[in-house]
């Protein structure tokens, strides 16, 4: 990371302590490292290799990762609330870094074994990106319906298939993939992978080109014949489908964060130019219209964040959290998308264009509702778990 740009920071070692003093790092990251660069990022459709050694150099890779394994020693709420902060500046960001915490990371302190902790964690604490390969072409909402298969052959794992959608693919070393050893068992054959990117048979396919999020890497991974050492397991044989749903459950919160931050971004963004905007002889935030907008926009977005803190805070207090997690995902990605539309409403016909960054937030905010399990899915979770408490 340039010189310049990490001076003033510490990594968060020196704040897990206080929640506020880690939000009060990450903003200032986001404000200073990342705000100056968010255009040329998004234009480039790539991050910034200042950005991505910064998560790395303040701690935010490695967030809840023990201290032990060269981690930041945090909590679940503290990665929420750093994810919320990159947010507002940035999205394509913000999901870099909730990947690797709420996924990545996750699923190694709470499925891996002390062998593979000690590999692995350190590395992804503070050098090595990692990714989460779930989805495939036809397992999207039907996550268990995928085709990547595993076989052992002595000592290792063979896996072929194709993995779709993998957020932080270009940039990633190190890969959890779910392949299922046992097709006649149905969701009972999947099983969770550690595969590194210079394993053979893996390869890394090219960068999708979407519509938001653009700096942040969606690819497909190629494994053909790939092998995989049997001590890469993850968890046990069988197991996978417990690792990938109780670790997307936690991730859906890390989503909500996100949602949040980018619909407070807008917002801050609209505020500001409303107050600076004149028609008709005043700032057009003396216009009651426009003032009632406004109150609208602050009033959801708080909502958005206080389930999103709610969700995290059972998730921490070891209580029962799916229905709330499914809550704040829901309602923050609908709010994000609807504040950020307003937004650009807020700044009329500049708001369609580049240079201001309304359009940016109202692009990333849409695929809220889509990744990490869509809007529809969270409704029938919700549904589910309400009529079974009648």
């Amino acid at each position: 990371m340039d010189s310049n740009a990490d001076s003033s920071f510490k990594p968060l070692t020196q704040f897990t302590e206080d929640e506020n003093m880690l939000r009060e790092a990450a903003a200032d990251f986001a404000k200073s490292v990342i705000g100056p660069k968010v255009h040329a990022m998004d234009a480039a459709a790539k991050l910034d290799p200042d950005v991505i050694q910064g998560c790395f150099d303040l701690g935010l890779m490695g967030i809840e990762v023990p201290v032990e394994y060269n981690g930041a020693g945090g909590t679940f709420m503290m990665a929420i609330l750093a994810i919320e902060e990159l947010s507002k500046v940035d999205a394509s960001a913000s999901v870099f870094v909730d990947v690797q915490n709420t996924l990545v990371n996750n699923a190694f302190i709470n499925f891996g074994d002390e062998a593979l902790n000690k590999k692995y964690l350190p590395q992804l604490a503070e050098t090595k990106v990692g990714a989460y390969a779930l989805s495939e072409a036809g397992s999207g909402s039907d996550a268990f319906a995928l085709k990547t298969r595993a076989v052992k052959k002595g000592d290792e794992y063979i896996l072929n298939g194709t993995k779709l959608w993998i957020t932080n693919g270009a940039e990633a070393d190190i890969f959890i993939v779910f392949a299922n050893l046992n097709p006649e068992a149905g969701y009972k054959g999947i099983t969770g992978f550690i595969v590194e990117r210079d394993f053979e048979g893996f390869e890394v396919g090219p960068k999708e080109d979407k519509l938001g999020i653009r700096a942040s890497s969606t690819t497909a991974l190629i494994l053909e014949d790939c092998r995989v050492p049997a001590e890469n397991v993850i968890g046990q044989e069988g197991k996978g489908y417990k690792i990938a749903m109780e670790t997307l459950n936690e991730g859906r919160i890390g989503i909500g964060a996100q949602m949040a931050g980018i619909a407070q971004g807008a917002f801050q963004n609209a505020l500001a130019y409303s107050k600076e905007r004149k028609q008709f002889g005043k700032a057009i935030s003396e216009f009651q219209g426009l003032q009632f907008q406004l109150a609208q926009m602050a009033i959801e977005i708080e909502t958005a964040r206080l389930l999103v803190y709610n969700a995290a805070r059972l998730k921490m207090a070891g209580q029962p959290f799916l229905k709330a997690a499914a809550m704040a995902k829901y309602y923050a990605s609908d709010i994000a998308e609807r504040v950020s539309s307003m937004a650009v409403d807020v700044y009329g016909g500049y708001g369609f264009v580049k240079e201001y960054p309304v359009e940016k937030f109202y692009r990333d905010a849409k695929i809220g509702k889509i990744y990490e399990g869509t809007s529809n899915m969270q409704l029938q979770t919700i549904a589910k778990i309400i009529l079974s408490e009648v």
